[in-house]
């Protein structure tokens, strides 16, 4: 049994006081000092942890000054306050130990577009890509590219300078920020816009902190501007934060938000932004340029710079092979071609970008004409050109997954980030990234390289275990070493990512000039309380040190190594924050969507569950053996005890476990983690582990072993459906059963498998049909291994499967109907989900071993083969069972008549993530049978299983279906017909939508009973109760 884990007693008696006056003053959002916030509010995407004692979260400005107005007073001056965007940082910029201001989970409303004038008011948690989606409706877009534009805010943005590909042509985030709303350090809100010098001298004699600012800013720029001329480097990427060199524009006027934009909230929480927007360029074509070797992919970007490119981008080898491994690369891999032996060690990516396509062309023949005529030179291989939105748009989908790739490597030492926005002249980037390189083959270190060669910024990620106290020391070495390589370069540490903890080498970056950052630093906020130790530090403070900030790795040390290879899930969730897509169209986790609560995140869960094995471990058990005494006979011993702390104690009782079961309760199990993670965290598979450990402390609800079983009762409720549905029909039947907590439970198909399958002829797949088989009609047969779900509920599904494979000339059979075991898994009934996959996989391999195929309908249940079967028996131990469309897309008729209507695929959220391959199979397959078929981009519906019918999780269930299902559903044309794979989709479809949708199988079926009207298929021989 697992031991209750009571709350660390930390002294936050100031910051609980805080809390306490804030929420009297008015403060209308969120105040949350719980340790579950604490923990996922620790790590962003750097090596750092650090927890906070407390995270507010704001509705709106008003709310952000009450904080900061209360912050100010004397009373609270040891207080430090954090503002915190996506959490996409690399470098510890939003961490800290005291209060963190969550602006994205309220303040996320764009708020006016103004297409004909080009500008945009948002709040600043918005989401770069749903900015990018609302104004993609009027043509135009929010230009500076970032490969994590999918979760990071404009806030975040701003407070970072942020600025990726295409920087060359777009700039930074500066350069298109038109107005900044903030909250100063008082708690005063001040709009800064540029400002001509007479609006500067009333801004000057303004009252209070405003005044005072830009009186000294002003002051500072006028007394250092020849130092600061001097001084600054002349790049592209300029200077992220307190940037005194712009503070003037080209017209003369002054600008507070040279200083504002990059400047990590150690001057003011920025809350709304009017963005400068541009219209979307109509034609887009990429040149990709393979290489023999990266030195030579980067001392040819200078030759390829001068054909006029909007971005020049370069991937190394490391990053080509990862990808060759992930989800992206089904999309992407005609433009990569493998020519003899040869390997690609590198690629430049070349954009040509314009209105027209004389735009585009022109330039794009130059150069194809170069590549064409120079051959093989400069360790060129050759090149592919991507044509058109969709083509360019997936490689650079590659490209975005790169950092997040590189932390799918295998084995402790991971890539990381903390020397991997260095910038340098263009023109230097090849030198100095041989000695760059030099540094890191010295140590032996492993590392990827990927960036932007047009601006002289590459990304570098060395490998490095930060577990072991030997290898963490070379963080400190590499950067000093990297800081001091930078300088002889002419460049800087920080390019693009911000300083954060790497802070500690901004006098040395400055120079003489630091103490006017300093003095910067000490008007805006005097008593050092916002995000102190970063950037600059007043006179008399001290800035961080990238050794003097707790890590990840110093934390994950305390959990054993034999723990910590079970849960390697765990322990390698790097961060990257992927998992916090905003689209509501990606299958990525539909429950942090619907909840915007980060612990409801598979980040969140995988950060609450490191932790929980870390307090576990430092109360002195093993999870290992305690998962071993879970399963052993005996465990029956520990149910009184289970019994006295469920019944007199449970959730009344403080234990840590309580809130990671709270996050994990709120997962779907839908496995979209795993196909949208880089890293490939898979949360069903920690959370069940936890769940099985959870309960030997705490008795399960009576709904999990209902669930559980469901499974193996129901071929005896089957035998009286009717009776079955009726009772469940019953009011006072529904009323218990919600109590229980399930509520709208599907009902029986009524139609007898047996008897139908005598009618059409059909067998089972038993020993003795198996055995009394010729060798040529094996290799006609197929198996359809039933499911609970289509075969109890959706009996006429798997009837119209075989009527199908038997029109197409095919011996269909009908497995034995065995538990999947998929619900077991689902809720942590691990040893006995062993033993269901044991006994359903002997059926199975025995007939695989006649070498028929094994395939299966509902896509959830036949995935379960390929991965919680895989993990629980090893993969030599599970027979290939393909989806439905996998099997029959290389065997699909052709020669049939073309149709005009046209049919939308609503596929399964596992189906997308787990096996994406498999959906272009269904396309191939109508087109075969002169079908047209389109899969659209969607979400989760919302049910997983017996997720939606848990009286809990209804709310957040139909916020899910919400978000993308019925908005596809509603703006269905009249010539269309959506289909859906999942048997758990149509039902969701049907019970909140109150639309029936067909699978994809029924369609085919219908079409081919039409095309061939003269030939005698099965008929369907009963109408289902449902039916009538």
């Amino acid at each position: 049994m697992i031991p209750r884990l009571a709350p660390d007693p930390q002294d936050a008696s100031l910051v609980n006081e805080y809390l306490v006056a804030v929420a009297k003053a008015g403060f209308a959002g969120d105040i949350s000092a719980d340790r579950s916030v604490q923990v996922v509010f620790a790590t962003d995407n750097s090596i750092y942890e650090l927890a906070p004692k407390a995270v507010l979260f704001p509705r709106s400005s008003d709310d952000v000054s009450v904080a900061l107005r209360l912050l100010a007073q004397p009373a609270f001056r040891n207080v430090k306050l954090a503002a915190r965007g996506g959490g996409t940082g690399t470098n510890g910029q939003s961490l800290s130990d005291g209060v963190v201001l969550d602006i994205s989970r309220y303040l996320n409303g764009i708020l006016e577009i103004n297409a004909k004038e080009g500008w945009v008011r948002v709040q600043a948690g918005v989401v770069k890509d749903q900015l990018n989606a609302a104004l993609q409706t009027h043509g135009m877009f929010f230009a500076p590219e970032l490969s994590t534009s999918n979760r990071a805010t404009i806030g975040g943005m701003i407070n970072t300078d942020a600025s990726g590909q295409g920087s060359c042509l777009y700039g930074k985030t500066r350069d298109h920020v038109l107005e900044l709303t903030s909250v100063l350090s008082d708690g005063t809100l001040w709009t800064s816009r540029p400002l001509d010098d007479l609006q500067l001298e009333h801004a000057k004699r303004a009252p209070g902190i405003v005044g005072d600012i830009h009186r000294v800013i002003d002051q500072l720029h006028r007394d250092n501007a020849a130092a600061i001329e001097r001084q600054f480097p002349k790049l592209n990427r300029c200077l992220t934060g307190y940037d005194l060199a712009h503070i003037r524009s080209g017209e003369g006027r002054f600008n507070l938000n040279s200083v504002l934009c990059g400047s990590e909230g150690t001057l003011a929480v920025i809350t709304e932004a009017k963005l400068r927007i541009l219209p979307i360029p109509q034609h887009s074509v990429l040149v990709n340029v393979r290489y023999e070797n990266f030195d030579a992919c980067l001392r040819d970007a200078r030759s390829l710079i001068a054909f006029g490119a909007a971005s020049i981008e370069t991937v190394d080898s490391k990053v080509l092979g990862l990808a060759q491994e992930d989800i992206v690369w089904d999309g992407v891999k005609e433009f990569f071609p493998s020519v003899g032996k040869e390997p690609t060690r590198g690629v430049n990516l070349v954009e040509f970008v314009g209105a027209t396509a004389d735009e585009v062309e022109a330039p794009l023949t130059r150069l194809v004409t170069a590549l064409e005529a120079e051959g093989r030179v400069a360790g060129r291989l050759g090149f592919t050109i991507a044509r058109g939105e969709a083509a360019v748009q997936r490689i650079w989908q590659m490209r975005k997954r790169a950092v997040g790739l590189l932390g799918n490597m295998q084995g402790d030492k991971r890539p990381i980030a903390f020397v991997e926005d260095t910038a340098v002249p263009p023109e230097n980037l090849a030198d100095y990234i041989e000695e760059f390189r030099a540094v890191l083959d010295r140590r032996g270190l492993d590392y990827g390289m990927f960036g932007h060669v047009d601006a002289g910024v590459l990304h570098v990620r060395p490998a490095i275990d930060m577990k072991a106290p030997d290898q963490e020391k070379l963080i400190r070495e590499i950067t000093d070493e990297v800081a001091e390589l930078t300088l002889k370069y002419g460049g800087l540490l920080w390019g693009e990512h911000g300083k954060g903890v790497r802070s500690e080498y901004s006098p040395k970056f400055f120079g003489s000039l630091y103490p006017v950052i300093q003095a910067v630093k000490q008007i805006f906020d005097p008593h050092n309380q916002l995000n102190p130790g970063k950037i600059a530090a007043p006179r008399g403070e001290t800035l961080l040190k990238i050794d003097g900030v707790p890590t990840r790795g110093q934390a994950d040390r305390k959990i054993p190594q034999s723990v910590r290879v079970v849960y390697t899930d765990v322990i390698n969730c790097n961060g990257n924050g992927a998992c916090y897509d905003w689209d509501p169209d990606t299958a990525m986790c539909p429950s942090w969507k619907a909840t915007r609560e980060r612990r409801h995140s598979p980040k969140g869960r995988a950060m609450l569950t490191k932790e929980w094995l870390r307090q576990i471990a430092a109360n002195g058990s093993n999870l290992v053996s305690e998962a071993q005494n879970v399963r052993s006979p005996s465990s029956w011993r520990n149910v009184p005890a289970k019994v006295l702390n469920s019944v007199f104690h449970g959730q009344r009782t403080a234990d840590f476990s309580h809130e990671v079961k709270e996050a994990m309760d709120g997962c779907l199990a839908c496995k979209s983690c795993v196909g949208g993670c880089p890293i490939k965290v898979n949360v069903p598979s920690f959370r069940a582990k936890f769940l099985e450990l959870y309960h030997s402390r705490y008795l399960r609800p009576p709904k999990d072993w209902l669930v559980a079983n469901l499974e193996g009762m129901l071929p005896l409720l089957a035998a009286a459906p009717r009776l079955v549905n009726a009772v469940l029909r019953a009011p006072p039947v529904k009323g218990a059963l919600r109590a229980l907590g399930l509520v709208d439970l599907p009902l029986l198909s009524g139609l007898e498998l047996d008897r139908e399958m005598a009618v059409r002829g059909l067998s089972f797949a038993t020993p003795g049909v198996l055995a009394s088989m010729s060798t040529e009609q094996k290799q006609h047969s197929v198996i359809i291994v039933q499911d609970a779900f289509t075969s109890f509920y959706e009996t006429r599904l798997v009837l119209d499967t075989l009527d199908l494979l038997s029109g197409l000339g095919f011996n269909p059979l009908l497995s034995v109907y065995r538990p999947n075991g998929k619900p077991l898994h689902v809720h942590g009934f691990l040893k006995r989900f062993g033993k269901t996959a044991r006994s359903q996989t002997e059926q199975l391999n025995a007939c695989a071993a006649l070498g028929i195929p094994l395939v299966g309908i509902d896509p959830s249940m036949t995935l379960t083969f390929r991965s919680e079967y895989v993990e629980a028996l090893g993969p030599r131990a599970v027979p290939k069972v393909q989806l439905l469309q996998e099997w029959l897309a290389t065997r699909a008729p052709t020669g049939f008549a073309a149709t005009g209507k046209r049919y939308v695929l609503l596929p399964h959220c596992t189906e997308r993530a787990t096996a994406q391959g498999s959906l272009q199979n269904w396309i191939a397959i109508f087109s075969a049978l002169g079908l047209r078929l389109d899969v659209i981009a969607s979400g989760c519906c919302g049910m997983a299983g017996t997720y939606g019918h848990e009286t809990r999780n209804v709310r957040t269930s139909r916020a899910i279906f919400d978000m993308s299902w019925r908005r596809h559903i509603d703006d269905t044309r009249p010539e269309e017909e959506l289909l859906a794979t999942g048997y758990s989709c149509r039902s969701q479809a049907k019970r909140f939508a109150k639309v029936a949708l067909r699978h994809p199988v029924q369609v085919l079926l219908q079409h081919l009973r039409e095309f061939q009207p003269e030939k005698s298929l099965p008929k369907p021989g009963f109408k289902s109760i449902q039916e009538t």
